[in-house]
């Protein structure tokens, strides 16, 4: 195994800014229980700046005492400290712009103003003693030596680690490849990369960073976040296992469950062709693809569905060939006249086009019954 990478989850916080979702207590503990499951190493469980209902909920979780580093998100302000230290978490996250973009326009402040609140938050936090990751908000549209300039004033202060986000989601792997290269070769603190997936690249770009020397990945189940969401913890935890061997500590075996509670949960279906937990992601149809399987898997399989406690499924439709509706009728017990194959596989076809999805059990009885061509 090569590289420990560290997953880092904000589904109650990042992910619940997603667009109509909103954890009950009850279902942020639910969660919160399938992720150390899962094998995460931290769970970012909200905002106690929100209020006391916020910070009555993360107590909650809390007093679980869950064998996972717990934090909460805070604004590089005191008083959003003092609400956390309520709730009796021994790690936060500390945000600041890094941004001149979000420095001007949005606080209208300068970066020297960032640096002293940067210093001030993070004396106070560790005070406290607690764990403190420094978070630079919207840092892909940063000047990088600016980057580097906070890097060193959280190492100065003992930050233990520091969290790089693509807040809008800009960035491609290439950019953040060459962005973490300069950045690990600049500083000392470990970095984590936190993607958002505005342009579809925020798995991609979370392992280029990875490649590029970041030891941490923010990441929300499904993807879950503001806009088009985050990195996804299923996609980002199986690709760095297979594209670089990396030793993440997710129980492969336990993502379809998490997505699926999650998905209840949020009241938002898992896209069919989702990778690694949608439906169709280890479903065949065309013919060619299915004789290569059934002669060797390596054909064309990837990624073996069993990793991660699935299977192939066999689907009938357009491109289905005869073998695989022999099989079909197999399974069903019935046993078809050889000479009525042609018919019934232009049925087949037919049928899925009309449907637009795969043919089901039923569907198949349907077309057997109707044309009556078993013996």
């Amino acid at each position: 195994m090569g590289q420990r990478v560290w997953m880092m989850d904000t589904t109650l916080r990042d992910g619940e800014q997603s667009p109509g979702a909103a954890f009950s207590p009850e279902e942020k503990e639910s969660i919160a229980r399938a992720l150390v499951e899962a094998g995460v190493h931290e769970i970012e469980a909200g905002v106690p700046a929100m209020g006391e209902d916020e910070q009555a909920t993360i107590a909650r979780l809390v007093a679980l005492n869950l064998p996972v580093r717990l934090t909460t998100w805070n604004r590089a302000v005191i008083d959003d400290l003092e609400a956390s230290l309520k709730t009796g978490v021994r790690a936060v996250a500390i945000s600041v712009p890094s941004s001149d973009q979000q420095i001007r326009r949005k606080l209208q402040q300068s970066r020297e103003w960032v640096l002293e609140t940067l210093g001030k938050c993070l004396y106070r936090a560790k005070q406290e003693g607690l764990y403190v990751c420094i978070g630079l908000e919207d840092a892909s549209r940063a000047d990088t030596d600016f980057l580097i300039r906070l890097g060193l004033e959280a190492q100065r202060l003992k930050a233990n680690r520091m969290r790089v986000s693509d807040t809008l989601g800009v960035l491609d792997p290439i950019r953040t490849f060459t962005l973490f290269d300069r950045l690990t070769t600049s500083l000392t603190i470990p970095l984590e990369i936190h993607a958002h997936n505005d342009l579809g690249m925020a798995t991609a770009n979370t392992i280029a960073a990875i490649q590029a020397g970041a030891k941490a990945a923010s990441v929300t189940v499904c993807g879950l976040g503001e806009r088009a969401g985050n990195a996804p913890l299923e996609e980002v935890a199986v690709a760095l296992r297979q594209c670089c061997n990396a030793d993440t500590h997710i129980q492969m075996t336990k993502l379809q469950s998490l997505c699926q509670l999650v998905s209840r949960i949020t009241r938002r279906p898992i896209p069919l062709a989702k990778p690694v937990v949608g439906r169709y992601a280890f479903t065949h149809a065309s013919a060619i693809h299915v004789d290569g399987l059934r002669k060797d898997k390596g054909n064309y399989e990837g990624l073996p569905p069993e990793y991660i406690n699935r299977k192939h499924r066999i689907a009938l439709g357009k491109y289905s060939g005869k073998k695989s509706l022999v099989q079909v009728m197999q399974t069903l017990n019935l046993e078809m006249d050889p000479t009525m194959l042609d018919h019934l596989i232009q049925k087949v076809r037919l049928k899925s086009q009309i449907l637009k999805r795969p043919l089901r059990r039923q569907d198949i009885l349907e077309i057997v019954v109707d044309e009556q061509i078993v013996k």
